[in-house]
């Protein structure tokens, strides 16, 4: 019987820190689970504000192409009122020539 309790107690000891290492498993498995579960979040997030900053790029490229164009029309009125002013002076000289 010594024998029979001798490996009945190892048993129980086995059985014990099987227990004990299930226990330690499951603990760093809610662990890993939860680290999972806050990267999700935070993939989430991230996603979110790539979406954003590309979405604010384009509104600010837009903007920049629109002030390029403002621009170009303010330059364009210059030269085109320069010009008028051009022709009308050359017609006022013409003008005078024939009188």
């Amino acid at each position: 019987m010594s024998s029979n309790n001798q490996s009945l107690t190892t048993f129980e000891t086995r059985v014990r820190q099987m227990i004990l290492r299930f226990q330690e498993l499951k603990k760093e498995n809610e662990n890993l689970l939860a680290l999972v579960e806050k990267n999700g979040q935070d993939i989430q997030d991230l996603q979110a504000k790539l979406t954003q900053a590309d979405h604010d790029y384009n509104s600010l490229k837009m903007a920049k192409m629109m002030e390029i164009t403002d621009g170009d029309l303010e330059g364009a009125k210059a030269r085109l009122t320069k010009l008028i002013r051009d022709v009308n002076k050359c017609i006022a000289i013409l003008s005078d020539e024939e009188q």
